[in-house]
């Protein structure tokens, strides 16, 4: 038994084995504003990977969004989730919560602004390819990084889960650069069937290169495990909801969507 347990030791010993490292980053949007970002990468691959950016629900900067930013960093990108809100601030108040993304979202070029902060800091990092970079947003984050597009920021691809499609500033055609996937639940009372045309409209005339899936069944928050803890919350909530398939099946097409903005 001895001997077998050294030799295991010594098999073992040899071998390196992955993790994933994160930090807390602090950074600053032009305007002044103090935001916090999550950054996490696999420490086992070498060299600059493609980095993906997460922007968080209405939430704000919480749990969740860091967790897709470590589930991002496992499938070998350089992730960061960036803070739209400033100081990192979230909560599981829907009034807080809807009063933090009013501010966020009043002023366009603010929120720009804040968003090219957070690109600037995942391209400043040594474990990213400043040259290969994505965005992914929840919810609220789901317009931002749909805005984003539209507003031609240098982006190879981007990635909304069950986000509102109304434009800040709508695209106009050839304004948008990125690829767009937009994953979407077709039980989600907060996003129109008027404005769902209205999305598919813009990105005809814009000629984006966009694929929009529908998915059965599925409300706004679907990807989110806490969807039904926060839509019965002590304050009241949204009408939100988690499905397991439409959340497994969204993350299996990311996945896939990446792999083809980054080849």
């Amino acid at each position: 038994m001895r001997t077998c347990l050294l030799g295991l030791l010594m098999l073992f010993s040899g071998l390196s084995f992955a993790a994933i490292k994160t930090q807390e980053i602090p950074y600053e949007s032009a305007d002044g504003t103090k935001l916090i970002g999550y950054f996490a990468y696999d420490d086992a691959i070498e060299g600059p990977r493609p980095g993906v950016m997460v922007v968080h629900e209405w939430w704000g900067l919480n749990d969740y969004a860091k967790r897709r930013a470590r589930d991002l960093a496992g499938l070998g990108y350089a992730a960061l989730a960036i803070d739209m809100y400033g100081g990192g601030k979230n909560t599981e108040h829907p009034k807080d919560a809807l009063a933090f993304m009013q501010a966020a979202t009043a002023d366009a070029a603010a929120s720009k602004a804040r968003f090219l902060a957070g690109l600037d800091l995942i391209k400043a990092q040594p474990q990213t390819d400043a040259k290969q970079i994505a965005a992914i947003g929840y919810c609220f984050g789901g317009k931002v990084v749909l805005d984003m597009a539209r507003q031609s920021v240098p982006l190879l691809g981007v990635v909304s889960f069950h986000g509102a499609l109304v434009p800040a500033v709508p695209a106009t055609k050839g304004s948008i650069k990125a690829r767009i996937l937009v994953e979407h639940g077709e039980a989600d009372s907060m996003v129109t069937p008027e404005q769902v045309a209205a999305f598919k409209e813009e990105m005809d005339n814009a000629d984006a290169d966009y694929d929009f899936v529908s998915l059965p069944g599925a409300k706004h928050g679907f990807t989110n495990p806490d969807a039904d803890r926060l839509s019965h919350g002590e304050h009241g909530g949204p009408d939100i909801g988690y499905q397991k398939e439409a959340d497994e099946n969204s993350w299996a097409d990311m996945k896939s969507f990446l792999k083809g903005v980054f080849d």
